[in-house]
């Protein structure tokens, strides 16, 4: 392994292959995804991740994320 592999993990959010800095949570994905603050429904692994718990809940190599971001309109 290089030093570059356990720097950062590889993520799939919405389908799509991302890198992210080891010891990421959910709340550092969603500010990298400009979505902090925004209402949010995140499924890890096909596991709800509770608002709650987007800052302690640290990302894995290989972990599979569904990001939904609540549009208002009308």
């Amino acid at each position: 392994m290089t030093q570059l592999d356990t720097q950062t993990i590889s993520v799939v959010v919405n389908g799509a292959p991302q890198r992210l800095d080891a010891g990421a949570t959910v709340a550092d994905l969603l500010a990298r995804m400009d979505a902090a603050g925004k209402r949010v429904a995140v499924e890890r692994n096909g596991e709800i991740v509770p608002k709650s718990r987007h800052n302690e809940t640290r990302l894995a190599e290989g972990d599979r994320l569904e990001v939904v971001i609540a549009v208002g309109g009308g």
